[in-house]
């Protein structure tokens, strides 16, 4: 028997919100975790991983990043995945190639970073004397910033740690490139992973997004998605075809929701996909960091409200000298009016509390 919207829903929430473990196991589950720098309390890593980690408090990836088997890197989009997945991706060829004086001036800088072993890019930039460049925005960036960015993405370098958010890079191993169609499969096992169920449309278009993750092998991901269709699970539901792995069990019992308040993130996988979201909660939610203040509708961050299993509102957190604040709106209007609803949200919020406040010296995390 086919799933029904409402088993969609239970499966997409529950299948998502393990139960928290270790950082290493939560995302090795997870398979990428989306990065953003605002925090709105803290960043999206961090609002992501704190459902999913036990006692997790913001800043702790960023903390232990150096001591786990994790790399930052690009997929579907930018964030943190586990390195054996990166691996699969590299070498990579960027689609626009560098000019000779380009790579010579790579080549020198992987010398140095060779020589050092880690490298802050402020001494790339007093080494070398690079000078100022135009960025993707019409500004003005040190040339050494983009030089290794652009080394990083086509996998000469990577992130060896962050210094007050700032990256340090070392030298990336080099390995022979694996079987094309077997890593874009091994790729898009990964997206429907971190994102089923999913629509039709939203499975091709986050396999379009693998652009990012593997340009070189644009011609063969039409290819990759065909396969994809025929290994996974698929029903038409409520007008809509959807996909999800074939050994998962959508109408399970085991989703059952539990009287539970979550505030997640704008690029939580929960809610990541703004399509599926509208299928299955039935309205509408845009993320308006970028949006003019007159222009938007819920906030500049606005957290999405969970309740059982059911995206009812959002909150706007603020974080301020040890205080929490916070504005609520609900898509009726009103609170749940369920028993327990209150209770529930109190209970996220003190998690809240507890996640942002900073560990004391000396004190072990995940």
């Amino acid at each position: 028997m086919d799933p029904t919207l409402d088993d969609l829903r239970r499966y997409a929430v529950a299948r998502t919100l393990f139960a928290p473990t270790t950082l290493p196991r939560a995302i090795a589950r997870l398979g990428f975790v989306q990065a953003d720098p605002i925090r709105a309390p803290a960043r999206a890593q961090d609002l992501t991983l704190r459902h999913r980690v036990r006692d997790y408090r913001a800043g702790d990836l960023e903390r232990r990043y150096p001591r786990l088997a994790v790399e930052e890197d690009f997929f579907v989009n930018y964030g943190f995945l586990p390195r054996s997945t990166q691996a699969l991706m590299h070498p990579r060829t960027a689609r626009t190639a560098w000019p000779a004086a380009r790579r010579r001036q790579a080549e020198a800088v992987l010398a140095f970073v060779r020589e050092r072993g880690q490298v802050h890019p402020r001494e790339v930039d007093a080494h070398f004397q690079h000078g100022k460049t135009r960025n993707w925005f019409g500004g003005s960036s040190n040339a050494s910033t983009q030089l290794l960015d652009g080394m990083h993405y086509r996998g000469m370098l990577r992130i060896a740690a962050r210094v007050g958010g700032v990256r340090v890079y070392a030298e990336r191993p080099a390995h022979e490139p694996a079987a094309p169609d077997a890593v874009l499969d091994a790729l898009v096992d990964v997206v429907v992973r971190q994102y089923a169920p999913l629509p039709a449309r939203s499975l091709s278009e986050l396999v379009a997004r693998l652009q990012y993750a593997v340009p070189q092998w644009a011609d063969r991901r039409a290819a990759a998605l065909m396969r994809a269709k025929q290994r996974l699970a698929h029903a038409q539901v409520a007008g809509a075809l959807w996909y999800w792995p074939a050994d998962e069990n959508p109408r399970s019992r085991r989703h059952e929701p539990t009287d539970t308040v979550r505030l997640l993130a704008p690029f939580d996988p929960i809610v990541w996909d703004r399509r599926r979201f509208e299928l299955l909660w039935g309205w509408a939610y845009r993320f308006e960091a970028y949006t003019p203040a007159a222009r938007r509708v819920r906030g500049y961050y606005a957290l999405l409200l969970l309740w059982r299993d059911r995206v009812v509102g959002w909150a706007n957190l603020s974080w301020r000298d040890g205080v929490l604040s916070h504005t609520l709106g609900y898509v009726a209007a009103s609170a749940p009016g369920e028993a327990g609803f209150a209770r529930a949200l109190d209970d996220e919020l003190a998690r809240l509390r507890r996640f942002l406040a900073p560990r004391v010296e000396g004190e072990e995390g995940c």
